[in-house]
């Protein structure tokens, strides 16, 4: 969904490489008895993993292993793909596994497992802690658009980070015509895995996950997009729900415009919160006065589109560019003083570096440290002359997963998820009208937003299984988490969604800030581990205070 991606930045060593083609049907899997899946997939319902260590640097107590899924379900001989799995084996009495989705979607659970595991540990009191790579992420068949790190990292206003005002029809129709160029190079580039990468068949993934882990039911922990995947797979497999905890709950009916403008007032709720804690401190360098603060915001934003500023790099600092690293850092409040001393380094000393340091550093994610929105990259060029895709169905090294991966399959699964498909002509008239709503929504985030809007035109229709499909899941109890200064998943899906899912649906109200709880609050880490490892749930509707204020000088 819009700005959500919960997961640390991946490796990003390499060439940028395509999409993979496929292994042939069968390649690896063991020859299964009949009725030990559903029709057709008996193969796959039989698979082990087979655990070894990592890759050289990862923690030395982490195991890695993979399983093959169809490309196709609907045609399950027409190839197959490998998916990356690693875990933390449990320390304690076993009852199964627990896996992990950190979110995005784009995000890879393999590398994110190594760098924030330590916060899971609990866990494997009574469970193997597993993550993986989804289809077209990662390690597994990574999808990419072919674009190189300076498209989507510290380029300058040419290459589209100015974010034009959409509200122009001119400027509507030449961003709709650069939207659809890139769909075909995301197709050039992604190869066969594209047309299957949606949620839906990344939660029949998780199902083969499942047994191939040997658990007769799912116990999941999933991250914002991770809790539409929890949800969409306990619509597809009612029956295999065990315990499910979805931390940063997405919304399940909203179409993007919805989305976007949802996402641009969580934003500027956030932005406010940070603003009331910042001028409290001398050195905000928004000023002590509250109201002038707010204006401040806007005017330097105005002020860097009209003329951005030089960054060491040789590209040039937007205000649209800052607006991105602002709603990066509010992903998590443990942020603020970090984001109050870059904005002060750029206003008091036109130094830009740590501006670009928050838009390019860790990504949101369920832990302290700071998040990145790579959906908030602006549309980018197609890239001249880059290479086709290639590879053979397995997994690919880390060191080849395509620089773009993340942002390329973040709008791949996010448009995959959304039947939605109004043409230029209807699109060009919609946006007059939804560029005055998002500057009202937000007059910092609305623009930024707005552009979001367009990311899947150009694009196959992508299915409605989600919004129809999706309700009364008749599942055992899950426990939902909404945090109420969210700035991506806002508190109010939280209450949608668990209506929506029905009397499974239990909700936890975590009255603090940021994006997702269990990183950054006491209380629902530990409800949350209670229900995972013992199935004690809190009282429906009950609540979680929130955590004490960041420290200004840290």
């Amino acid at each position: 969904m819009l700005a959500k991606l919960s997961t640390r930045n991946a490796a990003r060593r390499g060439a940028c490489v395509g999409a993979v083609t496929l292994a042939l049907l069968g390649a690896g899997l063991p020859v299964a008895a009949p009725g030990a899946g559903p029709a057709g997939l008996d193969r796959f319902y039989r698979q082990k993993v087979t655990w070894a260590a990592c890759d050289p640097g990862a923690p030395k107590d982490l195991q890695c292993g993979k399983v093959t899924v169809p490309l196709d379900y609907a045609h399950p001989g027409a190839g197959t793909l490998d998916l990356a799995l690693a875990r933390y084996r449990a320390t304690g009495r076993s009852q199964g596994s627990v896996v992990l989705n950190f979110g995005g979607p784009g995000g890879a659970g393999v590398s994110e497992l190594a760098l924030s595991g330590k916060q899971f540990m609990d866990l494997t009191n009574s469970y193997d802690v597993v993550s993986f790579d989804p289809r077209g992420v990662g390690r597994s068949s990574p999808v990419s658009c072919g674009i190189d790190a300076g498209a989507t990292s510290d380029s300058g206003g040419d290459s589209g980070d100015s974010r034009p005002d959409l509200g122009n029809a001119q400027a509507a129709r030449k961003a709709l015509a650069q939207w659809k160029e890139v769909a075909a190079e995301c197709a050039r580039h992604s190869g066969p895995v594209l047309p299957h990468i949606g949620t839906v068949d990344a939660a029949r993934d998780l199902d083969v996950i499942r047994q191939a882990l040997g658990d007769g039911k799912l116990n999941y922990l999933g991250f914002s997009y991770g809790t539409r995947l929890g949800a969409v797979y306990a619509a597809e497999f009612p029956g295999k729900v065990g315990r499910m905890a979805m931390d940063g709950v997405d919304t399940l009916t909203e179409p993007l415009s919805e989305q976007g403008l949802v996402a641009a007032e969580g934003q500027q709720t956030a932005l406010d919160d940070f603003l009331d804690w910042c001028v409290q401190d001398i050195a905000c360098p928004f000023g002590q006065d509250r109201r002038q603060a707010g204006d401040q915001v806007v005017q330097l934003v105005r002020s860097l589109d009209e003329n951005p500023v030089p960054t060491g790099s040789g590209g040039r600092l937007t205000g649209q560019q800052l607006v991105g690293a602002i709603g990066q850092a509010l992903y998590s409040k443990a942020m603020w003083p970090s984001l109050e001393r870059a904005v002060a380094s750029l206003v008091q000393d036109g130094d830009t570096r740590a501006v670009q340091s928050l838009a390019s550093g860790g990504m949101a994610r369920p832990a302290r440290e700071g998040p990145q929105d790579p959906q908030g990259s602006p549309a980018p060029k197609p890239p001249q002359g880059a290479a086709k895709p290639q590879g053979t169905g397995g997994l690919v090294d880390s060191a080849e997963v395509p620089l773009d991966n993340v942002p390329a399959a973040l709008m791949a699964i996010n448009c995959a998820d959304d039947p939605d498909r109004p043409g230029a002509e209807q699109l060009t008239k919609d946006l007059g009208r939804l560029s005055a709503e998002y500057t009202q929504a937000s007059p910092v985030f609305g623009r930024y937003r707005l552009n979001e809007l367009l990311m899947c035109y150009g694009r196959p229709r992508g299915t409605d299984f989600i919004r129809e499909k999706v309700r009364d899941v008749g599942t055992a109890k899950m426990l939902l988490v909404g945090t109420r200064g969210d700035p991506a998943t806002p508190y109010r899906w939280t209450v949608e969604t668990a209506r929506r899912l029905g009397s499974s649906a239990v909700v936890l109200d975590n009255r603090g800030d940021g994006h997702t709880g269990y990183g950054s609050s006491q209380c629902v880490h530990r409800k949350v581990d209670d229900f995972l490892l013992y199935g004690s749930l809190p009282a429906d509707g009950s609540s979680c205070p929130a955590d004490t204020e960041p420290d200004a000088s840290g």
